[in-house]
């Protein structure tokens, strides 16, 4: 399903990977593995163009026994962050109030949440983008426009799901 990825090992946890516009970043993420069982998995969706969060929440849909919650920019994503657990953050970067990379920096320095799997989604295609994200913890990082099959594979990936 994921093709020839390239690996590059940085350190002794950390692994980069990266195939046709995803880059995925291993940090320190949580050792617990997720199987199809009816656990439910807590997701925080951070994006603040409420037509492109509706598009991200329909995909996240699909991912069984995912629930899924809403939060429309940086600030709002840490208030929900200190009301729940979460399993895994889906975030922008260019947002109003906090941006998604000082999210990241903030949900890195959390320990709730320091090891929760994030993913960015954004419209920055600059490689200085890509790598600043997954210097500040980032796991994985999606350009703008996303498709549905590819958001839920990584979402899939990242919280260690089959299929």
């Amino acid at each position: 399903m994921w093709g020839d990825l390239g690996i590059e090992q940085h350190g002794e946890c950390c692994e980069r990977f990266a195939k046709a516009g995803v880059a995925f970043f291993r940090y320190a993420v949580s050792t617990s593995r997720h199987s199809n069982s009816s656990e439910t998995l807590h997701s925080l969706v951070v994006e603040d163009s409420t037509m492109m969060r509706k598009l991200i929440v329909f995909a996240l849909s699909r991912v069984p026994n995912l629930s899924i919650t809403e939060a429309n920019d940086g600030v709002d994503g840490l208030r929900k962050l200190k009301t729940a657990k979460f399993d895994i953050i889906v975030t922008d970067i260019n947002m109003p109030i906090m941006d998604g990379l000082k999210l990241v920096h903030h949900v890195r320095a959390d320990a709730t949440h320091k090891n929760v799997p994030i993913l960015v989604i954004t419209t920055e295609r600059a490689n200085e983008d890509r790598q600043r994200a997954l210097s500040l913890g980032a796991n994985a990082y999606i350009t703008k426009p996303i498709q549905a099959p590819m958001l839920v594979g990584v979402v899939r990936k990242l919280l260690k799901l089959a299929g």
